[in-house]
């Protein structure tokens, strides 16, 4: 995977022309509500969460600096892909520093194969960011090193007190907004 593909390119959504980003995609990609209970809906309650990976481990340099922290600072970090069985809709890598995994958010560490949005959207004291779009090349994604093309994601930032951590999604072909 071309991880350092996954962090260029992005912008807010006020700075993509309509022309750039369809009115679809701009709905999608800028709402800040939760984006597992709108898979849920669209899947008919079967939202699929498939885990590639969850680790605790140096993020990438480029997820580092955007979270504001050291170089080489382990964070838990969390690959999965979340669909309806047999189809994935959305790949999408976390960043979450050990800072913010103290006290309730402990439980973050035992996600398994449940959404980290259920979790985040059920805590009263973080807060997101203005979600930031980019267009990424299929390559980015685990799995699609072989595809030509380009992919829809957005990043946002959570607030969790003092401490910051990152969400990454990117919209795979098979999922329509």
């Amino acid at each position: 995977m071309a991880l350092a593909s996954l962090h260029r390119g992005w912008r807010p959504a006020r700075r993509w022309s309509a022309a750039e980003l369809p009115a679809p995609w701009r709905r999608l990609l800028a709402d800040r509500s939760s984006l597992t209970a709108r898979l849920r809906r669209q899947a008919g309650g079967r939202l699929a969460v498939d885990l590639i990976r969850q680790a605790v481990v140096p993020p990438h340099p480029l997820e580092a600096r955007f979270l504001g922290l050291p170089p080489r600072r382990a964070a838990l970090v969390r690959e999965v892909f979340l669909g309806v069985p047999g189809q994935r809709w959305v790949y999408a890598r976390s960043v979450i520093p050990l800072a913010v995994l103290v006290g309730h958010r402990r439980a973050l560490r035992r996600l398994g194969e449940r959404p980290l949005g259920t979790v985040l959207f059920a805590d009263p004291d973080l807060e997101r960011g203005e979600p930031e779009i980019a267009r990424l090349p299929a390559t980015a994604v685990p799995g699609l090193a072989g595809q030509a093309g380009w992919l829809w994601g957005r990043r946002s930032r959570f607030r969790a007190g003092a401490s910051n951590l990152l969400v990454v999604e990117v919209f795979l072909p098979d999922y329509r907004p």
